[in-house]
């Protein structure tokens, strides 16, 4: 188990101390363009309680910040375009640990879409 760090870069974002290009926020989850995108479309929906990753949320987390989360990246997905609502698909992905490539200590999940994604793992 890792403790939750309120220096990562999220923690800094969420707390308006870095800025953002917002896509979107509500009291459960704030999105933003990725700095580094690696698709057309690259956002990032993150939860604004003190998450590391799904398995620390999935486990403390209310059933109202879990509804949030899945609503934000669902509404999110809409505001840009990318959501089967308008014909297109996205990819949503969360990674976990350091085997699961996460950078960040903070749970988010990359959106991606505006073009053919590909293979799920290369």
């Amino acid at each position: 188990m890792i403790n939750y760090d309120d220096h990562n870069i999220f923690a800094k974002i969420l707390r308006g101390e870095i800025p953002c290009k917002k896509i979107y926020e509500d009291e459960f989850v704030l999105s933003f363009y990725d700095i580094n995108p690696q698709k057309k479309i690259h956002a990032l929906v993150i939860p604004k309680g003190k998450y590391v990753d799904l398995d620390d949320f999935c486990k403390n987390a209310s059933p109202k910040e879990m509804v949030g989360m899945f609503k934000g990246i669902e509404i999110v997905s809409n505001k840009l375009g990318i959501s089967l609502r308008s014909g297109k698909g996205y990819r949503a992905l969360t990674n976990i640990g350091n085997d699961g490539g996460q950078e960040v200590p903070h749970l988010h999940f990359h959106l991606f879409g505006g073009e053919k994604i590909g293979k799920m793992v290369s």
